[in-house]
């Protein structure tokens, strides 16, 4: 008699984070991360749904400490990433090329047509200034003149730069969330601005703790932003810094939860506290406002049914 064979079952996601990238997507996590019936996938940015290759080929300064590989493509490598969840309501992940990604809207619907999804949105001259900031902080963007960064990005994308260098294409939103709205039943997609999650984290993560049907009374630490963009002070202490972060995997294996939120909070806040932030200039937003986002944010203002009036002034 033959013992009978026993497959693993793994819990699957039925909730995306989908972006955008610079809008706030790695803060959430870490509060919805927090949350006792909440489990988020341990890697961010597993880009499932937006690649069919594990290492896509593209040109332009590559990336230096990337996960490997670049995209988990295999349905048991993405499924074991959610191996650790056991009892909890809601199980998800954040990938902020989901909602940049034209395939991606198309490959979560036919995974689970009633996954819910959540997008920040930042306003998009803003976005695409804190994405170049961030990709001169990485030594990857050579242009020292921001708009002129802006000017050549069609080139680069003709060329198939990396998606990283597409600072205002990114930032076209109604055209990116028009594809979850045709596929997905509105009250699955949930949209919160950038303004409303700075200003009120606790008050935005209390909403979306309603939605993904969790206690809403729970109050997750939100006091610390994670993943700000700005110019290191000291290049030594930035590279030691993301260098750690590649350690923290194998760190939540070794330590209880508590010290491993303790330890990711001070990694985060001398990260911080090591970071000079430029401002886009009041002049220089209003220019790239008006020649690259304002028919854009019109449209976008009546898909989400909400005032951005104040994104075009």
């Amino acid at each position: 008699m033959h013992a009978a064979d026993v497959t693993k079952v793994f819990r699957r996601p039925n909730f995306l984070i989908i972006g955008a990238a610079k809008s706030g997507t790695t803060s959430l996590w870490h509060y919805l991360d927090q949350h006792p019936q909440v489990y988020m996938s341990p890697r961010k940015h597993t880009r499932f749904f937006s690649f069919t290759e594990a290492n896509p080929s593209f040109c332009g300064p590559p990336l230096e400490r990337e996960a490997t590989p670049y995209a988990v493509v295999d349905h048991s490598d993405y499924h074991e990433l959610f191996a650790g969840a056991k009892d909890e309501v809601a199980v998800g992940e954040a990938s902020h090329s989901y909602m940049y990604q034209p395939i991606a809207a198309r490959r979560i619907k036919d995974y689970d047509p009633d996954m819910k999804l959540v997008a920040v949105l930042r306003h998009p001259a803003e976005r695409a200034f804190s994405h170049y900031q961030q990709m001169i902080r990485d030594g990857r963007e050579d242009i020292p003149d921001f708009l002129q960064a802006l000017k050549i990005e069609p080139l680069r994308i003709e060329k198939r730069w990396w998606p990283d260098f597409h600072y205002v294409r990114i930032g076209l939103y109604h055209e990116q969330l028009a594809r979850y709205y045709e596929l997905f039943d509105p009250g699955r997609i949930k949209v919160y601005l950038y303004e409303d999650l700075s200003g009120n984290p606790l008050e935005v993560v209390r909403d979306l703790f309603g939605f993904l049907g969790v206690d809403e009374d729970f109050v997750p630490e939100t006091s610390l932003r994670y993943n700000a963009s700005g110019i290191p002070k000291s290049r030594f202490l930035h590279t030691l810094l993301q260098e750690a972060r590649t350690l923290a995997p194998v760190v939540k294996t070794l330590l209880p939860e508590r010290q491993t939120r303790r330890l990711m909070r001070l990694g985060s806040a001398l990260h911080n506290r090591n970071l000079t932030r430029p401002r886009l200039e009041l002049e220089v937003r209003r220019l790239v406002t008006e020649r690259y986002f304002r028919r854009d944010i019109l449209l976008l203002q009546e898909l989400i049914d909400r005032d951005l009036s104040s994104w075009l002034a």
